[in-house]
């Protein structure tokens, strides 16, 4: 094919395809009119000599070559964009807006430093959390939507990964709770009634995962989607929440709340921060980033009780 013959606009107009597998939306994606974009896609199918979206009843699919275009068109629009980035980031006078995703005890130990330093430094730049997905949801075109992911696990494609800080794992109860000086043994953490955390993309608790390959399980009498959620029902109940310690001491003050030694030990946690490759060399990114870093440090530096 001969490349001074394509049209840039032509590829823009084939990624909103591929992304809507609707005309009409895809026109309203990049600001065409719904004729221009069925135009365009008149021309891409004679470029591909490939239909791309064919009609199935009431709705519009994508063929498999359509399908089979849409990582490398995606990497390929993500590089031909990275020539126009700037080479450097005016934090001062910045109103980029950048999109993290995190586990509800991130935002609650990151957070608030992070945006101190953010306010100081750039006070018109916007920061977006989102809610924590799974690792299902690390593929080519979610890399494209989010800046900064805070999470545990290993690395994902796509992404680079870095160690933000890490913890360990201790039984918050109420203050006065009736077994707190008693749960460090097996016996009575055992006979006691946790509140459990399943986050999204997990099957249980991370915990009960690791205790069922020692051979233990607990009683679990409450099953909750996050941390907080975990922190506030034991701070208002006998339950006993299992969890990461610098979260305990986070809130302990506010809610009353007493951090307990485990009779059994799950080791270090570890919370790692992920990038996009796209955005390895992206000077807003790198600004985020070591504010990010230079904010997990700090907690690191700071002993959980």
């Amino acid at each position: 094919m001969n490349l001074n013959s394509l049209d840039l606009n032509l590829l823009t107009a084939l990624d909103a395809l591929l992304r809507e597998a609707n005309v009409s939306r895809a026109a309203m994606r990049i600001g065409l009119s719904q004729p221009a974009t069925s135009h365009a896609l008149q021309r891409l199918r004679d470029i591909f000599s490939d239909p791309l979206l064919v009609r199935t009843g009431a709705r519009m699919e994508l063929t498999p070559r359509a399908q089979a275009l849409r990582t490398p068109l995606a990497q390929a629009l993500d590089q031909v964009r990275g020539l126009f980035v700037p080479d450097d980031f005016d934090a001062a006078r910045s109103e980029r807006q950048f999109r993290l995703m995190m586990p509800d005890l991130a935002v609650e130990l990151l957070m608030p430093t992070l945006m101190a330093k953010v306010t100081r430094l750039a006070p018109n730049v916007r920061i977006d959390v989102v809610p924590w997905r799974g690792p299902a949801i690390f593929h080519a075109e979610f890399a494209r939507t989010i800046d900064l992911v805070i999470s545990i696990g290993n690395a994902f494609k796509g992404f680079h990964r870095q160690l933000l800080y890490t913890d360990s794992d201790a039984l918050a109860v109420r203050r006065g709770h009736p077994l707190a000086a008693k749960l460090k043994r097996r016996e009575t953490f055992l006979a006691a009634r946790h509140v459990g955390v399943i986050i999204r993309g997990n099957a249980e608790d991370l915990i009960d995962t690791w205790l069922r390959s020692k051979g233990i399980e607990r009683h679990i009498s409450l099953v909750v989607p996050g941390y907080l959620e975990a922190l506030h029902v034991a701070a208002r109940t006998d339950l006993v929440a299992f969890v990461p310690r610098r979260l305990i001491a986070a809130l302990s003050e506010q809610l009353g709340l007493v951090a307990v030694t485990p009779p059994l030990d799950p080791g270090i946690d570890e919370q790692f921060m992920f990038h996009p490759t796209r955005a390895q060399m992206d000077p807003g990114s790198i600004w985020l980033r070591r504010l990010m870093l230079e904010t997990g440090r700090e907690l690191e530096r700071w002993k959980a009780g």
